[in-house]
């Protein structure tokens, strides 16, 4: 009977050893898990940290806004949008980009074929002074500091005094890195001198040869 008691009793205890293993293994499992989730969220948290501190504009400079309502936001993307053409104006390097929209309209040869460019068009001019470069064998100017993005948008029903073309300027601060919208841009800035190329429906630049 002694005999029998001892063998229960030594299974009982290999039992509880089990149990306490196992509760052991899933407290240390669950353990494990909070960390990791932990150290995912944090390193989530310093990537968008970092993000923004390397781009202080990323999340202001759509919220602009000009004094006749044109959104900076209408043109978001612009910064890879194909170029249209380029140019030089004393000290100033212009290169001309257009959404993928107008981009396409230029190529099946508007405004050259008398056509007009269709709503929804959209063309942005950046500006940057210029400087010598100092690394190239031969002279040539390259851009320096960015200075300004004008931007045009093709909208009928918003813009019918102007040939259907809104303007706006948005000045660009590179000691603060921050973008404003122009303060003297007016819902018709732009057109006085544009209304010399009416013919080709407001558009100086053509969509050059590459």
């Amino acid at each position: 009977m002694s005999e029998f008691v001892g063998k229960f009793t030594t299974h009982e205890q290999e039992e509880q050893k089990l149990d306490t293993r196992a509760e052991v293994n899933r407290r240390t499992g669950l353990t494990m898990l909070v960390v990791v989730v932990t150290v995912l969220a944090v390193l989530v948290a310093v990537a968008v940290y970092a993000q923004n501190k390397e781009s202080p504009n990323a999340q202001d400079k759509y919220s602009l806004k000009s004094p006749s309502g044109i959104a900076f936001s209408d043109f978001r993307g612009y910064e890879d949008w194909a170029a249209v053409s380029s140019a030089r104006q004393d000290e100033i390097l212009k290169v001309i980009v257009a959404n993928p929209k107008m981009i396409a309209t230029y190529r099946a040869g508007v405004p050259l074929n008398g056509q007009a460019f269709p709503d929804g068009s959209k063309i942005v001019k950046l500006q940057w002074k210029q400087k010598k470069s100092t690394e190239a064998q031969f002279a040539v100017d390259v851009p320096d500091v960015f200075t300004q993005a004008f931007v045009m948008e093709k909208d009928s029903k918003r813009f019918p005094k102007t040939g259907g073309w809104g303007y706006a300027v948005f000045n660009y601060d590179a000691v603060s890195g921050k973008f404003t919208a122009d303060a003297k841009s007016l819902s018709d800035c732009g057109n006085a001198c544009h209304t010399a190329v009416k013919a080709k429906d407001y558009i100086f630049h053509p969509y050059e040869m590459r």
